[in-house]
């Protein structure tokens, strides 16, 4: 008669301990540069991996538990990003990590790699997309490593694919040529030997690069050289903060150049703070909606960031990269719970793969155990600016003063040879 309490008193125990387990959060690490050199592009990525995580708890979580997203702005410090790691690997026990940047991101291969860690960082080192370091010019595997859009080399590809075109268009006699332009950095260094390695077999004279550093400042020496130069088609490779520096000091000195730049070289707030100097500038944009456009995932995305406010391109692609490891946890939680392991098998588990709730908004991804390069498809837009830019930015938009312009989409081949480059 003794055994009849001891086993009611268990029974009550696993009761009580399911709805508590049910309920324990999911820790998840988020590298942000909110206030270093790259802050510009880092804060309204940041805020739409942000938002996006705490719409997903307000909207029942992922199975059921609610994710406890910490955001640590680490001011583009890799010694910082190494310490924040530690600790999340450490004390907090976090089964994902959103990362930021290509110099702390590459920094921490080996630790993620060793630690099984999914990393889905924001920057697109074609490095990055080698997860077995098989691949002819690999420098690491990296099979815990992700990232949503194109690689760095694939967008720049895709605009040295574009520029060649629009020079026959323009009839252009001769070589085109073509400069890269930006800090010597891993960060605009990812993307320079896979660009002009194809620039070359394009036909251009690949000229000298030219550098200027990652913050805002005065380069028009940079723009005298780049005029001397005779370049036709010049590839930024830094953010936009100094790049709207560049742009400005070039159309002073008088420069007649096409300038590509690179997926957070421009946007539409760097469009309004460098006025007519940015009209024209062609680059690679992750996401086949822009806020203003109509696609069923837009309902969702506004809902997200405020329909009262115009929000960037980096926003909403911080938002589909959420949404992807959203769909990886709950993949994890339906295959044997929700671990690091199975969320970078989650990740694995679909082809031309769009986030629920997100259509026409991702553009569709597929990452495999032998290649992690989630798109070739890269979309190209203009920078189009046309009169006053003082009004803040929804104003501009409303008015067209400021756009972004479709030019068109490369569709690249899943070469092997390009594979961890």
């Amino acid at each position: 008669m003794r055994m009849k309490p001891m086993v009611l008193t268990a029974a009550a125990a696993a009761l009580i301990a399911a709805p508590a387990a049910a309920q324990q959060k999911i820790n998840v690490g988020h590298l942000a540069d909110y206030s270093g050199p790259t802050s510009d592009v880092g804060k309204p990525f940041g805020e739409g991996v942000a938002d996006a995580m705490a719409w997903i708890n307000k909207h029942g979580g992922v199975a059921k538990r609610q994710v406890n997203l910490d955001t640590v702005d680490y001011g583009y410090q890799v010694p910082r990003s190494i310490a924040t790691y530690k600790k999340w690997t450490g004390r907090d026990k976090v089964v994902a990590i959103f990362g930021w940047g290509t110099a702390d991101t590459e920094a921490l291969i080996t630790f993620v790699s060793k630690d099984q860690i999914p990393y889905v960082s924001a920057s697109y080192a074609g490095s990055l997309t080698d997860p077995t370091g098989q691949a002819e010019k690999s420098t690491a595997a990296a099979p815990f490593n992700f990232f949503y859009g194109p690689s760095y080399s694939d967008a720049a590809r895709a605009l040295v694919t574009w520029a060649a075109e629009d020079w026959k268009k323009k009839g252009g006699q001769g070589a085109p040529k073509y400069v890269h332009m930006g800090a010597n950095h891993p960060y605009p260094n990812a993307p320079k030997a896979a660009a002009e390695a194809l620039a070359k077999e394009l036909g251009f004279e690949v000229l000298p690069a030219i550098q200027f550093a990652l913050t805002p400042g005065d380069y028009t020496a940079q723009c005298l050289t780049l005029k001397q130069s005779g370049a036709n088609y010049a590839y930024l490779g830094n953010t936009a903060g100094s790049n709207v520096s560049v742009l400005k000091a070039c159309k002073n000195a008088g420069v007649q150049v096409q300038f590509l730049g690179n997926v957070w070289g421009m946007d539409e707030n760097a469009a309004k703070a460098a006025g007519d100097a940015a009209d024209g500038v062609v680059i690679p944009v992750r996401t086949r909606a822009l806020w203003t456009d109509e696609a069923p995932g837009m309902k969702t995305v506004r809902e997200i960031g405020g329909a009262g406010s115009y929000r960037p391109s980096h926003y909403i692609a911080g938002i589909c990269t959420a949404f992807y490891i959203k769909e990886s946890m709950e993949w994890a939680a339906a295959n044997g719970g929700i671990t690091a392991i199975k969320i970078r098998d989650g990740m694995y588990a679909r082809k031309d793969w769009v986030p629920k709730g997100m259509e026409g908004v991702c553009v569709p991804s597929t990452w495999t155990k032998t290649d992690h390069r989630p798109t070739t498809e890269v979309l190209l837009y203009r920078a189009r600016v046309s009169g006053a830019t003082e009004a803040p930015l929804n104003d501009l938009i409303k008015s067209g003063a400021v756009k972004m312009e479709k030019v068109t989409t490369v569709n690249l081949p899943r070469k092997p040879e390009w594979l961890g480059w």
